[in-house]
């Protein structure tokens, strides 16, 4: 498997007939515009009216720096707001201001530098979208996972730099997110990596920050040892995230409940070759956009003065 490029230069990985690659194209096809329309508000009046309010919005805080002119970006952050710019406004603060608490995790975001979890198959996204339109992330979390080789820190870093690259989707804006983590081979190694105060700092990324429609977290092939690890995250989980993570253990009818075989794995009871796309290539293909990543990690809060 290896990388392929479009006449204007866009990478993609091809899996038998699948094709992958960042689709930063407008939306067009009848069925996301009418998602986007029924599901998010989204009208040529709201949209015009969105960008006018939240530009107004972030003109007051005068120490964030982001490209205010670009309506991509401001649109990446109005869609899961349902264009309401206050909500958008706030979710942007929030993704910023984590960033700045956060630098061990956050600061230098881009694939140059967020390599091994990819390097070692942690991390894939899948192709097709489901029958929904979702991206489908898919994460390593046992067996295939050594904190050795991976911690836990970049294993998180390459979740967040496989999520920013959705972000830029306009079909992934409006459709959102699903993550499956497989848990095959979870150990007392594994769970010894988490700590409260971890766990208390990725659901608040995932509940308060990032700008994304994650529309459902599947657990497969869990141990029992795996309610250990739960419950390390289970404090801080709303009710909203919580009644958006189901548990399937081995029981592949129950993930397909959930998610069409067409865009799963053939372990997980789908179509797709196991070895669908390797974190590998995934990697290479994101490694082409890293100027786009570099600017993104250039923007938010400022916090010296003479810089």
């Amino acid at each position: 498997m290896s990388l392929h490029f479009e006449p204007d230069g866009t990478p993609f990985v091809m899996c038998e007939k699948h094709k992958i690659k960042l689709e930063k194209e407008p939306i067009t096809e009848n069925f996301y515009v009418k998602k986007a329309r029924d599901e998010l508000r989204e009208t040529p009046e709201n949209i015009e009216n969105g960008l006018k309010e939240l530009r107004q919005l972030l003109k007051c805080e005068t120490n964030l720096v982001i490209p205010l002119d670009e309506d991509e970006f401001l649109l990446k952050f109005l869609r899961p707001a349902k264009f309401y710019a206050k909500s958008a406004f706030e979710r942007i603060q929030a993704y910023y201001k984590f960033r700045l608490s956060h630098q061990d995790y956050c600061q230098d975001l881009f694939p140059s530098n967020v390599r091994v979890a990819f390097d070692h198959s942690i991390i894939s996204i899948l192709s097709p979208r489901d029958e929904n339109g979702r991206r489908i992330m898919f994460v390593e979390s046992g067996e295939k996972w050594n904190p050795r080789d991976v911690p836990l820190r970049d294993v998180f870093r390459g979740v967040q730099l496989g999520l920013e690259s959705a972000m830029v989707e306009p079909r992934t804006q409006v459709c959102g997110v699903v993550v499956i983590l497989d848990m095959k081979g979870l150990s007392f190694t594994h769970i010894m990596q988490f700590t409260p105060s971890f766990a208390k700092m990725v659901v608040d990324w995932i509940q308060d920050c990032i700008p994304i429609r994650l529309k459902g977290v599947h657990i497969v092939n869990q141990p029992y040892i795996f309610n250990m690890l739960f419950a390390i995250f289970k404090p801080f989980l709303r009710q909203k995230l919580r009644s958006r993570i189901f548990f399937h253990g081995t029981d592949k009818k129950s993930l397909l409940k959930h998610i069409n075989k067409e865009a799963l794995m053939m372990r997980l009871g789908g179509c797709l070759p196991d070895n669908e796309i390797s974190g590998e290539v995934l990697w290479k293909m994101l490694h082409h956009y890293e100027e786009s990543f570099r600017r993104a990690d250039s923007y938010g809060y400022i916090t010296n003065n003479n810089k």
